[in-house]
């Protein structure tokens, strides 16, 4: 099934899948978990790559969240979500998350003010109120209120290419 323009021609017409999903591992994005939990009280989570400020004011963040994934249907409810943006030695816990198996949260988890488990040596970690949920073809777009954040020092987890990389030197400053 392709989704139609105003037109009712086809988004996706002329445009090979592969291709596209190719062409989109050329652009290089830092790596995060995402998490919740589930009116009982269990935690869920996520690996995101699909992560990007979205207001200062109102401070808004957003991720994407595939409508297939198990933990779909609880971001699809939550009212609160954590954001951590991972270090290159969380590679194991990024696979991990990514991953069909069914528990994922070990006792290196610790939970935040919200009661949200998160990593406690993530690089930043944003406690986020659910502002919006979108639709968005076979991804739904979580935003989120940014309601706490935590940053530390070192170097991100970086996805390019399909895997993850290590950023070298600064070239000029910002």
């Amino acid at each position: 099934m392709h989704a139609t323009d105003g037109g009712g021609r086809s988004v996706t017409e002329g445009v090979d899948p592969g291709n596209f999903r190719e062409a989109l591992s050329r652009f290089p994005s830092g790596v995060t978990l995402v998490t919740t939990r589930d009116p009982s009280g269990r935690p869920h989570g996520y690996t995101a790559s699909a992560f990007a400020s979205v207001s200062a004011a109102p401070p808004l963040v957003l991720t994407c969240l595939d409508v297939g994934a198990r933990c779909h249907d609880v971001f699809a409810a939550t009212e609160r979500f954590g954001i951590a943006i991972l270090r290159p030695d969380h590679w194991d816990l990024a696979r991990r998350f990514a991953s069909k198996i069914e528990d994922k949260f070990d006792d290196t988890f610790v939970a935040d003010p919200f009661g949200i488990f998160r990593v406690p040596d993530a690089l930043a970690y944003l406690a986020c109120e659910t502002y919006q949920r979108l639709p968005a073809g076979d991804h739904t777009i979580l935003i989120g209120r940014v309601v706490a954040a935590e940053v530390a020092d070192g170097d991100p987890a970086v996805f390019f290419g399909r895997n993850l990389r290590h950023l070298r030197e600064q070239v000029a400053d910002a």
